[in-house]
């Protein structure tokens, strides 16, 4: 007989149902088989899918699985988590641990109603050479720099000029690509518009996500690249995609600490 579990889809990093990233939630009280998680997301069909199992008091297994691979960090899906436990699920605890395949990340309600605190592992990006092929792909002339970091992100940085809202990558041509260093996504970043101190558009054909609306682990990334351009260890950043997300971010040595509201748009069980 098939299995009733709670199921949440939660947008984070917004205050407001149908912006931010969705992500979807399931809160186990028992592993499920790797391949019937990968078929749940890919069912699901969102950026991240979450199955979460809790282990001891305020502690949670984590996973994320995109439709097509599991991946090793998820910042959306892991406040959405979070959100789910805090609102949905009645944990009382102060500061939930999740043990995940990034080491242990926490969360804690943040000082603003509705706002939640996620202390991650900071990752730094060193200078690349630029790939000619990413910049025609992403319809890309003039950029400030280009970075990458050890297994996941290529970061381009773009002059204040550039307008992230309108830019529109061939998809098809940049999923053909081979990023640096086993790089599975692109962040294209720049400094403000005001009253941010930078934004970003971040891509993902290799993961099956062209674009990732809000995302969690990029800011892992951009948090210290931008705190050593800017000067600053406290930072209020965007994320410029269609839907759109704003996170607080701050710098403390190699950890960050990112900040962002949630909302739940469903409420269910899904059969397994």
């Amino acid at each position: 007989m098939a299995k009733q579990i709670p199921l949440y889809f939660v947008d984070a990093f917004t205050a407001e149902p149908f912006r931010g990233n969705p992500a979807s939630v399931l809160l186990l009280d028992e592993d499920l088989p790797d391949t019937v998680m990968a078929a749940v997301a890919s069912e699901m069909n969102q950026t991240e899918t979450a199955f979460a199992r809790k282990t001891g008091e305020g502690t949670y297994s984590l996973r994320w699985f995109t439709p097509k691979v599991e991946v090793d960090l998820c910042g959306h899906a892991t406040l959405g988590t979070a959100a789910a436990l805090f609102t949905e699920s009645g944990e009382t605890a102060p500061t939930i641990t999740f043990e995940t395949r990034s080491g242990k990340l926490h969360v804690s309600r943040g000082a603003t109603a509705g706002s939640y605190v996620m202390d991650f592992p900071a990752q730094t990006a060193r200078p690349a050479g630029a790939d000619p092929a990413v910049l025609e792909a992403l319809h890309l002339g003039e950029i400030e720099s280009y970075h990458a970091t050890p297994r996941s992100f290529v970061v381009v940085e773009v002059p204040q000029t550039v307008d992230l809202t309108t830019m529109k990558p061939d998809f098809d041509a940049l999923g053909k690509i081979t990023l640096p260093k086993e790089g599975h996504a692109i962040i294209v970043t720049r400094r403000g518009p005001e009253p941010y101190d930078f934004t970003s558009r971040m891509f993902a054909p290799w993961l099956g996500i062209n674009e990732d609306p809000v995302t969690g682990a990029a800011h892992t990334v951009l948090t210290p690249f931008w705190s050593e351009r800017l000067g600053k260890t406290e930072m209020r950043a965007f994320q410029s995609s269609p839907r759109g997300g704003e996170i607080n971010v701050r710098l403390k040595g190699n950890r960050v600490d990112l900040v962002g509201r949630a909302v739940t748009v469903v409420r269910g069980t899904i059969s397994v």
